[in-house]
């Protein structure tokens, strides 16, 4: 305990920062830097202020912004040091760390003083100002799949520098990872433990959303949870299926009376990750943006081929609704540098889905898929719907799945999100197969670790109490994505410490065979090959045509109209009671609010348009589309050539008509 405000040593998720560098990653090719890549570890003081005055809250809000920035740009100068022949760690320290460590006592002075302006002020807050120069790794492997037949592997190396830039130890694109030792062959992991059995009172019901797979292209580089107000406040790109009002300005207003991805309309919540790239020397439209490729975040962003979201129930007993506007963050996008005490996303492949990797991208063998899976807490403190460091209020299970004291279960998210990757060709770096990496903060390096997911939920009430009542009746509910042949998850209780395991899977049900969302297969950036997949064949089913690592470069990272769904349903969702703009770092759920009448069920389209910064800061890469309150798009692209291309035929005709009702007068005078 560090005393004060509720200051307490944890290691838990980033808070807002800003954009560096200038995105070209000029130089890596055919370098060896990522072998022993280093970073810049500090302190993560949002995740210590577990207890925050609301009149402080924007202030101390400013500075973890100002914080982030800092630690941004000192590891700027470190990749700059690395290009120029790599100085003595003396010469580092004198010039990044120290001026590093002056910059941010600043910072933690302003924030300790806006707390004391408001209530007490914390102690121990200058013990977290110092940094330090971390070495980076080895750059080995851990094996690759094997009887893989050239999908991924370790053959010979081609020569020249390949179309993906990086070198034989893979650097990433631009130049900050992923390494080659980032990845794992799953069929060399060891099946996970089973899971306890259910008790008899357990809530054994499932309940399904199908939001889609962000087949629209909704990325923007805010987190409205942890940097509300905050342009790029997340410092790296996210997808983001339902809700499509999500960005740093969004009001619980903004929120409720939004569109969503979802079939059933009832549901508007926010479900995003962190974007999957491969690392293919594709320039997006992001990469001189921020959040994008100013922020070490390159390659062609990856459309997934199936995203599911199952809420499932408590093993020991009955779950209860979650209150409306409740933020879940889980994983940790700094744990690379802060432990793996809070990481939480596992990887694996379809057909292995019994092993699960923490710490390691996985090396899939052919016909089997990357498999990306979220497990949110399920314990609720029963008052708040947020708090200061966005996890005292909610909580993992133990393994029994026995809540905390004072908590209360309620319906777990299982978020399980397949993606059409080879395994890339470990021996060149990636240049013959790509690497692929998650988005992430730059100093953490694309560490798989590092990967998070974070949930609002917006359900309808209604919706919400069905749900509930599904779960806890034992039935299958909702509406399944694709062939709706979706995962059955089981409950999990919290992540282990080791970084290389994850939240027990049950072999039985976890290997999925689940066919791909009902996205688009022509969409831009799909990484389908025009057919449908299937979403978890064994590694014994042949796979569609890989995808070729030259293939044309995806081009749609702006916001783009919303997806509408194949599922017409009445529309039950209702705009929030009044609700006040978010600011309180420990928000209390409502009583019992009275929903106003339904909304219109449709999926409407939304705008394109740019947002607003607040002063002093970066303007985010891409925003997520607007409210009803804001511009309607132009066209259904979105783009102004493109409308004006659509209008001209229009217009001509027009002309044309005018032109023979013209003549047609002159004529009849001319007779008389």
């Amino acid at each position: 305990m560090l005393g004060g405000a509720g200051l307490v040593a944890a290691n838990v998720y980033a808070s807002a920062s800003e954009g560096w560098g200038d995105g070209s990653g000029a130089g890596t090719t055919g370098q060896l830097r990522s072998a022993a890549m280093a970073t810049i570890d500090c302190p993560d003081v949002g995740s210590r202020l577990t207890a925050v005055p609301d009149a402080a809250r924007a202030d101390v809000d400013r500075e973890l912004a100002e914080l982030d920035r800092q630690t941004a740009a000192a590891y700027q100068q470190l990749q700059q040091a690395g290009k120029a022949g790599g100085p003595d760690s003396g010469s580092l320290d004198t010039a990044i760390t120290q001026p590093l460590k002056e910059r941010r006592s600043a910072s933690l002075g302003r924030i300790a003083d806006a707390i004391d302006r408001a209530g007490r002020r914390p102690q121990g807050l200058e013990s977290l100002a110092a940094c330090t120069l971390r070495p980076g790794d080895t750059g080995e492997t851990t094996g690759t799949p094997a009887g893989d037949g050239g999908q991924g592997g370790t053959g010979p190396a081609p020569s020249g520098t390949g179309q993906s830039g990086n070198g034989p130890g893979g650097a990433g694109q631009a130049g900050n990872g992923p390494v080659v030792s980032d990845y794992a062959d799953i069929t060399a992991v060891q099946p996970d433990a089973q899971a306890p059995p259910p008790q008899a009172g357990a809530s054994r019901g499932t309940f399904t959303s199908d939001c889609g797979v962000n087949a629209n292209g909704l990325f923007n580089s805010d987190n409205v949870i942890v940097a509300p107000g905050v342009s790029n406040g997340a410092h790296h790109f996210h997808d983001y299926v339902g809700n499509q009002a999500n960005d740093a300005f969004a009001s619980d207003e903004d929120l409720a009376r939004a569109g969503t991805s979802c079939a059933d309309q009832g549901d508007k919540s926010s479900y995003y990750w962190p974007v999957l790239r491969l690392q293919n020397g594709t320039r997006e439209r992001d990469a001189g943006a921020p959040g994008g490729g100013t922020e070490g975040n390159a390659g062609r962003i990856v459309t997934p081929k199936q995203v599911t979201l199952t809420f499932v129930g408590n093993p020991r007993g009955e779950v209860t609704a979650m209150p409306r506007l409740l933020r879940i963050i889980t994983g940790d996008a700094k744990a690379f540098v802060n432990g793996p005490g809070n990481a939480n996303a596992s990887w694996s492949c379809t057909g292995y889905e019994n092993r699960q990797l923490k710490d390691k991208y996985p090396l899939c063998p052919r016909g089997s898929d990357v498999v990306r899976t979220f497990r949110f807490q399920s314990c609720w403190d029963g008052r708040n719907i947020d708090s200061a460091n966005h996890r005292t209020h909610v909580a993992f299970t133990a393994v029994d799945g026995s809540c905390p004291a004072g908590f209360r279960p309620i319906p777990q998210l299982v978020q399980r999100i397949v993606y059409d990757v080879d395994a890339p060709s470990l021996a060149d770096g990636g240049r013959t197969v790509p690497l692929f990496a998650v988005d992430s903060f730059p100093e953490q390096l694309h560490k798989p670790v590092t990967d998070h997911g974070d949930f609002i939920n917006v359900f309808d009430e209604d919706l919400m109490r069905e749900m509930v009542d599904c779960i806890n009746s034992g039935r299958t509910c909702g509406r399944p994505g694709g062939d709706g042949s979706g995962t059955t998850a089981a409950p999990t209780s919290a992540p282990t410490a080791s970084p290389t395991s994850a939240p027990p899977v049950s072999p039985a049900t976890s290997p999925a065979s689940a066919a791909p969302g009902d996205a688009s297969t022509g969409q831009p950036g799909d990484n389908g090959t025009g057919q449908p997949g299937d979403g978890g064949a064994a590694a014994s089913t042949p796979p569609a045509a890989s995808r070729s690592a030259a293939e044309a470069p995806r081009l749609d990272v702006t916001t783009s109209p919303a997806r509408t769904t194949k599922h017409d349903t009445d529309d039950k969702a209702a705009p929030a009671g009044p609700a006040t703009r978010r600011a309180t770092p420990a928000r209390s759920a409502p009583d019992r609010p009275t929903p106003p009448p339904s909304a219109p069920a449709s999926s409407a389209p939304v705008a394109s348009a740019p947002a607003s910064s607040a002063p002093g800061q970066g303007t985010a890469a891409a925003v997520a589309p607007p409210s009803s309150a804001r511009p309607e798009p132009q066209a259904g692209q979105g783009a102004l050539a493109s409308t004006g291309a659509h209008l001209w035929p229009g217009a001509l005709g027009t002309l044309l008509a005018l032109s023979g009702l013209f003549m047609l007068v002159r004529a009849r005078r001319l007779r008389y």
